[in-house]
């Protein structure tokens, strides 16, 4: 998304029930790690139904500056030839993250074990978030940093070669913070460790595995989780089928849950049990959500959804969710809007730092089209009612799933709901649009 043209106002209705199959773009942070991975294995990596967003194409871009071939050879199909582990090369240029913190983190991780210089620059959303939570642990395994004020883009790293192996408690559950340290414990001699206090989304462990990295996880004292890798690994060449991505899907599945009379299929989607809490926190609400068709790929469990529109009912949100759902809050805060009574979230404190602070913003944008709610430090309340006035222009600053929550707002409310800019959409869910026009709803100009 360039920063310099003019941002594009979206606004959708619905006239009627929302009907049809449909499927959703490939699961991002599963493409995100199969380029990584393979751009570290030795031989091809073929990977079908990549998530062909900006966020991945910033991925791909990064791994053929330090050596990797990677080749988009069709609609959905990539082949990728790694260079080993140790064997990522000094990028000549600065590397592009734009908008996307997962890429960032990950591959700050990918450098801190490699004797290589890089730089990381990134959009003006990006370049708001602290990269600290990754800067410590890395430093401690001997990373090297030059970063903006408060450990912000742009920021310059040089890894060491050997690194230093780690034993790592995460202050805070963080699934980026996760993944960085052990991506650099791949190249760094002994065993690295990440012990994380509460489980968060394990693909990164599933996806080194399959890999052929020796990686275990073990439970730790009070549920806590311990994750060891052992380093100097060699990683085999995969065959990757990316399942739907779960928090693309949570846009079309709400939409047709308030959307009177919808009933619609969303094939192929990843339902792994650290990502799918948002479909048990709206069963529990009274979602009418079949999860159809269970099968395995590629080491991920996936299903077909079938969701039919059902009235919801306020309840209190486990806090101990949260890490299962993160980025589909903003979209439960509008499920939350249509349901009868009030529901509360709270354990939601990385919220404050995604692409925008997703609480102050749902919560400003609800107001605006006449919710109810009460912002919490971590968390929002939101009263439920029956007809949301809507009516306003949201301001998504620049965040891809702010952009998407509001226009799914509004499709049910009285006066029609335009989001600023819908430009971000790009970097998740290119053909949002398209998909929700295919499904019943109606763009207005």
């Amino acid at each position: 998304m360039s920063s310099h043209s003019a941002p594009v106002p979206l606004t959708l209705a619905a006239d009627g029930p929302l009907a049809g199959s449909t499927a959703v773009p490939g699961d991002k942070s599963i493409s995100h790690r199969s380029l990584m991975l393979g751009a570290l294995a030795v031989g091809e990596t073929r990977v079908t139904g990549l998530l062909e967003g900006e966020d991945v194409l910033a991925t791909a871009a990064a791994m053929r500056a330090m050596g990797a071939d990677v080749v988009r050879e069709a609609a959905g199909s990539w082949s990728i030839h790694g260079v080993g582990v140790g064997g990522l090369l000094q990028p000549e240029t600065a590397l592009d993250m734009g908008n996307s913190g997962t890429s960032t983190r990950l591959l700050m991780g990918l450098v801190a074990s490699h004797p290589i210089t890089a730089t990381f620059i990134g959009d003006a959303s990006l370049s708001k978030r602290p990269m600290g939570r990754v800067i410590e642990p890395l430093g401690l395994m001997g990373a090297r940093f030059a970063a903006s004020p408060g450990g912000r883009l742009p920021l310059t790293m040089t890894g060491l070669c050997p690194a230093v192996p780690l034993e790592y408690r995460l202050p805070v559950a963080s699934a980026q913070v996760k993944s960085a340290i052990l991506l650099a414990g791949l190249n760094t001699p002994g065993e690295t460790t990440v012990i994380e206090p509460i489980a968060t989304r394990d693909h990164s462990e599933r996806m080194l595995a399959g890999f052929g990295a020796a990686i275990r996880v073990e439970p730790g004292d009070d549920g806590a989780r311990r994750i060891t890798i052992t380093g100097e690994a060699t990683l085999r060449p995969q065959t990757i089928t990316v399942p739907g991505d779960p928090s693309s899907a949570a846009f079309p599945l709400v939409a047709a849950l308030i959307v009177p009379g919808s009933a619609i299929t969303i094939a192929n989607v990843g339902i792994n049990p650290t990502r799918a809490g948002l479909i048990g926190v709206l069963q529990a609400m009274g979602a009418d959500i079949t999860l159809a068709n269970r099968r395995d790929v590629g080491g991920e469990p996936v299903a077909d959804l079938i969701v039919r529109a059902s009235a919801l009912t306020g309840i209190e949100v486990p806090p101990e969710v949260a890490p299962s759902m993160i980025d589909e809050y903003p979209i439960l805060f509008v499920a939350a809007a249509c349901a009868q009574g009030t529901t509360v979230m709270r354990g939601l404190d990385e919220l404050r730092v995604k692409e925008s602070d997703r609480i102050a913003v749902m919560a400003a944008g609800l107001t605006a089209c006449g919710v109810t709610v009460e912002e919490l430090p971590d968390g929002l309340i939101v009263h439920g009612r029956d007809a949301i006035p809507g009516g306003a222009t949201v301001a998504a600053h620049l965040d891809h799933r702010i952009a998407m929550s509001f226009a799914i707002l509004g499709l049910i409310t009285r006066a029609p709901v335009t989001i600023d800019d819908a430009r971000p959409i790009a970097t998740s869910f290119p053909n949002f649009v398209t998909m929700m026009l295919a499904l019943g709803a109606r763009q207005i100009p």
